[in-house]
């Protein structure tokens, strides 16, 4: 049975859900989505809303116990599907811009959670934020209602890159924030954006700069990629700004990885790097390698997408329209997938080699023997094209080298026979 035809009827999850999960070492983990930003930026393309209030229990002042009601429809789901109580591995509010909402809320969701599934004492508990949406007094109440970790959204140091973004933060706040981050003892994300349209290479070495002078424990840095349908788009369409450039897009990235390896932080992820000077694993985003990785994680929020053991689901997109099915004691889920064995390969492939710890050959050598062939002689040639590392091969794991990061996609394609 589906979520959804479970939504009105018994609630209940596929019964091949709990036998997959119990007794595993397989980690759970929560994100929370809260919709809500000041502005919307041009170039994003996520479940946002500028407005404060959406309808009953869709608002910045509601949204908390509408957040909390679906956390319960969780908890009473899982158990009556015969899921094994199994604490929070991480936690992560995402948007949006969870700090529009008072801090106070944020840790009245996190506390419920906490009353409702438990989390483990190491377990990693993050809020993104704007550094104009953080305050002091903010920051100290989330360290001291559990979070130990933010995420903060600062794309750009310069200020024509933010003004192309249409972000609207003031880029010197970044490291007022930082400091309050730093006072409140918790650890700090910084997320940037490379490759915005009119953005020099010296543009993005001075954010480099300014992001080591903050010297977080963690950087995000993605290459800008123009979604359609957004402003940015419309704009690039109607030539008020060039498009991305991707040999630009590469030269920023190699630039990225000698800069932050230089002083002392390691990539985990084609995107993410960990301040990890002595190589030990340490500061690595456990929410993110838990997607990346496979793992079981409900999402609570509109739009907000979930995994069990290989079921995937997704609640209604818009607020009022989430907030309705919770009020009414509905699930929120409108639509859910069970990936064949084909799709599921393939992202086994695609999350896999993105990862500096690899994609296991076994995953390839278990298949059908024709395509475990075609497989094994494909590594063989990345290897041999200086696209995936040698001495990894040989320990029986597929890991790109720098050249290979910049050209994951085709390494997915291939080890998948597209």
């Amino acid at each position: 049975m589906s979520p959804t035809a479970a939504s009105a009827t018994t609630g209940l999850l596929p019964e091949f859900v709990a036998p997959a999960i119990n007794g595993t070492d397989r980690t759970f983990s929560l994100y929370v989505h809260v919709p809500f930003c000041v502005s919307r930026c041009g170039y994003c393309d996520f479940n946002t809303y500028i407005s404060p209030d959406l309808g009953p229990g869709a608002s910045h002042d509601s949204y908390a116990d509408t957040a909390i009601k679906e956390l319960e429809y969780a908890a009473d789901t899982m158990e009556r599907s015969g899921v094994d109580a199994k604490p929070l591995h991480s936690v992560f509010f995402g948007g949006g811009t969870p700090t529009l909402l008072q801090a106070s809320d944020l840790t009245k969701i996190l506390e419920r959670a906490q009353q409702l599934f438990g989390i483990t004492a190491e377990a990693e508990i993050t809020t993104e934020a704007n550094p104009d949406s953080l305050t002091a007094d903010s920051v100290k109440t989330l360290a001291d209602g559990g979070f130990n970790r933010i995420s903060m959204g600062m794309q750009s140091s310069v200020s024509h890159v933010l003004q192309v973004l249409e972000r609207t933060h003031d880029p010197a706040n970044v490291a007022t924030a930082a400091q309050w981050i730093r006072d409140a003892n918790l650890d700090m994300s910084l997320d940037l954006i490379f490759g915005t349209p009119g953005e020099s290479l010296q543009d993005w070495q001075n954010s480099l700069d300014a992001v080591l002078e903050l010297q977080p424990e963690h950087v995000s840095a993605y290459g800008l990629i123009v979604e359609e349908g957004t402003k940015l788009a419309a704009q690039i369409r109607r030539g008020v700004y060039p498009n991305t450039d991707p040999d630009d897009q590469a030269d920023k990235y190699l630039a990225t990885e000698e800069r932050l390896a230089a002083a002392g932080y390691r990539w985990y992820e084609i995107s993410n790097w960990a301040f990890d000077p002595h190589d030990q694993g340490i500061h690595q985003s456990q929410h993110n390698l838990a997607y990346w990785r496979d793992q079981d994680w409900w999402g609570i929020g509109p739009g907000a997408h979930s995994h069990m053991a290989g079921v995937r689901w997704w609640n209604a997109k818009h607020p009022a329209a989430y907030a309705s099915r919770i009020i009414d004691g509905l699930s929120p889920a409108i639509g859910h997938e069970i990936p064949d064995h084909d799709a599921r390969l393939l992202e086994q492939i695609m999350l896999g080699v993105r990862l500096a710890e690899g994609l296991d050959t076994s995953v390839l050598t278990s298949q059908e023997q024709t395509v475990a062939d075609r497989a094994q002689h494909e590594t063989e040639l990345l290897a041999a094209q200086g696209l995936i590392e040698a001495a990894a091969l040989h320990r029986g794991k597929i890991v790109p080298t720098l050249k290979g990061r910049l050209l994951d996609d085709a390494i997915t394609r291939r080890l998948a026979g597209f």
